[in-house]
């Protein structure tokens, strides 16, 4: 089935933004593959602030995303990957989305204005890391074209996560 993708709009996150995601985000289910439980706010603040540092060396970031009444309703983007396991070097494409919005193609939608950007930003190849269990974002690898290439054991957790590569 294909059915037509939301607008959406990405734009570099404000310090504000910290919050909007720090309330987007305090739902078990949307914790659940990334450590099951809310962040504090300190976080998302310090996320946000280098999100903008990454927008402004490399023209990418995890930007907020912005449905079509340009309310924020999660994040999208690149960045490099961060941890010192996995695909160390790589930039990581990635998304977090409110609970509310799931299931409607806002994350597709965001995720290939993504990929436009970090082409054009001359990035050659992206990578996403995605615990094995969570299908959703597995759907999503897929419907952008990805291919799973590594299968990593995280650190943290011992869980089984899976490398998708594409090469831009």
């Amino acid at each position: 089935m294909n059915r037509a993708l939301p607008a959406v709009r990405l734009r570099v996150p404000t310090h504000e933004d910290a919050f909007v995601w720090h309330r987007l985000f305090d739902d078990p289910d949307v914790m659940e593959f990334h450590g099951g439980r809310s962040a504090e706010l300190s976080v998302y603040e310090e996320l946000t602030a280098r999100q903008r540092r990454h927008d402004a060396e490399s023209g990418f970031c995890l930007w907020s995303m912005l449905d079509e009444s340009d309310r924020i309703i999660g994040f999208t983007g690149a960045q490099p990957w961060p941890q010192d396991w996995g695909p160390k070097g790589e930039i990581e494409i990635g998304w977090r989305l409110g609970r509310a919005y799931w299931g409607k193609g806002y994350v597709t939608a965001a995720a290939r204005q993504t990929l436009e950007r970090v082409r054009a930003a001359g990035v050659p190849r992206v990578v996403a890391m995605v615990d094995a269990r969570n299908s959703r974002s597995i759907a999503v690898t897929q419907r952008l074209g990805m291919r799973l290439a590594e299968t990593f054991t995280t650190p943290v957790g011992r869980v089984e996560a899976h490398c998708y590569h594409l090469d831009l």
